[in-house]
């Protein structure tokens, strides 16, 4: 059974939530998303290349076919693009070097200091 989130996690959604965004805000937030995105896909796609090329035997293939089933839940499951968590995926991305930070620049400054704690805090 999950546990509950923490007070402070709880506070965080509440506070994500009631956060309004600008027409300006969500063309950067998309234009980020959308460039990591592709970013993660581009690499995958050069992961996969690798591993075809190596492939010799019948057993392989399948190998390749189930690495990227397994890496389409990964990215199906980090790339959400809903505004009630956008800023924590965001930051995510950030951390993982996905997203430049200066991507994000013309965000509001209290979206840029979730972004940042939270990136903070997962290190």
């Amino acid at each position: 059974m999950p546990s509950l989130p923490t007070p402070s996690a709880q506070d965080i959604y509440s506070k994500m939530r009631d956060l309004r965004w600008s027409p300006k805000e969500k063309a950067i937030a998309r234009r980020a998303f959308d460039r990591a995105l592709h970013r993660e896909l581009e690499a995958t796609i050069q992961e996969a290349k690798q591993m075809a090329a190596r492939i010799k035997e019948p057993d392989e293939l399948w190998e390749l076919e189930r690495h990227l089933t397994q890496r389409r839940k990964e990215i199906d499951a980090k790339y959400e693009f809903k505004y009630s968590v956008l800023l924590l995926v965001l930051a995510d991305l950030v951390r993982e070097g996905r997203i430049n930070p200066d991507e994000l620049h013309g965000l509001g400054e209290e979206k840029l200091r979730i972004i940042r704690d939270h990136v903070e805090s997962a290190v």
